[in-house]
Order: C-alpha cells, then sequence, then structure tokens
C-alpha cells in the first residue's frame, strides 16, 4: 500500500509566520502522499474579541453561536487555511485548501444538546475517501480546516484532533497510513517540566499504568484516546512530537 502521512497542527505554531515557514518546509519533507490538518482557535478568539463577538469555552471546548460560526469560517477557511496554501505552493507543494463542504469531504451532525447546547459544533459521520483518494493519487496535498457541514447547508465547528483522526482512519482502507499530532513539545513527557523527558513509546499498558499514576493527565488523556482509537481503526501508528521533528518521526509514537 502507498504511505500517507496526516499531520495536524495546531494553531499556535501556524499563526507565527516563522514557525509556519519552518512547519511547512518540514512537511514537505516528508515522503510520500500526506495530508495537513491545521486548526486556529487563539487567532480566532482574538478575531471575535476586535469584532466585539463574545468567547465562551466549556472544559476546552469552543460555544459556537451564529456570530462565532461566521468568525471561525472566515479564520479557519479562510486567512489561516489560505495562508498556509500559499505557503506550501510558494515551496512547489501543489496544495488545495479544503473545509468538510468542499467535495463533500467530510459530513458531520450537529451535537446534540445535552446540559451544554454547544451550538453550531459538528460531530464527524462520514468521510468522502474517494474524493481524499483522487486528490492524493493527483499529486495534491489536501490542507484541511477544522469546519465540516451537515450536507443541509450548514457549516458546522469541528475540532481538528477529530478531523485528523477521522481522516487518517478512513483513508487506512486504501492506504498505509501515519498520523501525527504536533505541538510545541518534543512528545509525550515523563515530567511536563522536562522537555527531554519523552516517553518513546506507549502501548495501551504503557498508557494505563502512566494515567493510574498521574503521569499522563488532563488534555493528555482525550489525545491519546483518539490516538489508540486511530490504530485500534487501522491506522499504522500515531506519533506525537514537535513539530520541528515531524519529517524525522521522532518523539512519541502510539502503538496497540
Amino acid at each position: 500500500m502507498e504511505k500517507l502521512t496526516v499531520v495536524k497542527v495546531g494553531g499556535k505554531i501556524v499563526e507565527a509566520d516563522d514557525s509556519l515557514q519552518q512547519l511547512l518546509v518540514d512537511f514537505l519533507k516528508i515522503e510520500g502522499a500526506k495530508i495537513l490538518v491545521h486548526g486556529g482557535g487563539r487567532l480566532a478568539t482574538k478575531l471575535a474579541g476586535q469584532l466585539g463577538v463574545e468567547c465562551r469555552m466549556i472544559d476546552g471546548r469552543r460555544i459556537t453561536d451564529e456570530d462565532m460560526l461566521r468568525v471561525v469560517t472566515m479564520v479557519y477557511a479562510g486567512l489561516v487555511n489560505k495562508k498556509i496554501v500559499a505557503g506550501l505552493q510558494a515551496l512547489e507543494g501543489n496544495a488545495i485548501g479544503l473545509t468538510g463542504a468542499d467535495m463533500n469531504i467530510m459530513r458531520s451532525g450537529k451535537r446534540p444538546v445535552t446540559t451544554i447546547d454547544y451550538g453550531f459544533a459538528g460531530d464527524v459521520k462520514e468521510v468522502n475517501t474517494n474524493a481524499l483518494a483522487l486528490l492524493l493519487q493527483n499529486g495534491y496535498i489536501p490542507v484541511l480546516s477544522p469546519l465540516t457541514h451537515d450536507k443541509k447547508g450548514v457549516l458546522l465547528n469541528t475540532n481538528a484532533d477529530t478531523i485528523a483522526a477521522e481522516t487518517a482512519k478512513a483513508l487506512a482502507q486504501l492506504f498505509d497510513v501515519t498520523l501525527i499530532y504536533c505541538f510545541e513539545k518534543n512528545g509525550v513527557l515523563m515530567d511536563e517540566k522536562d522537555d527531554n523527558s519523552v516517553i518513546p513509546l506507549i502501548n495501551r499498558d504503557i498508557y494505563e499504568k502512566y494515567k493510574n499514576s498521574g503521569v499522563i493527565h488532563s488534555g493528555m488523556i482525550p489525545k491519546l484516546d483518539n490516538a489508540f482509537q486511530a490504530v485500534n481503526e487501522g491506522v499504522k501508528q500515531v506519533i506525537i512530537t514537535k513539530a520541528s521533528k515531524i519529517a524525522s518521526e521522532r518523539g512519541t509514537v502510539i502503538l496497540n
């Protein structure tokens, strides 16, 4: 099977010109087919403030009302996505920027209201593997923004980590897929104050051990839960690493 690498990068890295440029250079060094999934939440929050739109977060999740949906669409599908696409094109990477609505790449359902109404937040229901494969097999680099649609004309704000994982899982039917989550740390750390204390390999037993002892906690737990779900559903491996190391695949490797 042809190799495919799905890279998810957080907003903090793509919002600064110097770190974005380095990321794109390193991203293009990755061999084989590739997809870049990006965030941009900090920039959306900043723009919302400038426009007088209230920004509400609950446990790190954004409440997306109609006004906030307009803001995230402008930022994610517009400014951030096209800046990345233009940067890749300048480096001879033939990128195409997409939301889930383009080519019906990703359909979601509006998150049901339970104790919290998240507004126009989407939970992924379907990935159009044929459309993505068509682009990849013709040499394009899809750049996916964290927006999907319900195929009824409504855009939905969707977590970028989830988009990356769902894309990787769906394309594992057709490709040998590695999923890379990159952020500002070197990987999953034994000691969050020591950037060199990287745990090189995590399987299910190691994960449970470190979670029970408190070494792995808070925001890293859902990220690793997503990683294990991905490898359970056909993704070859998930790597959590620093953005500058995506081409060398150093960091923490998650396997079954």
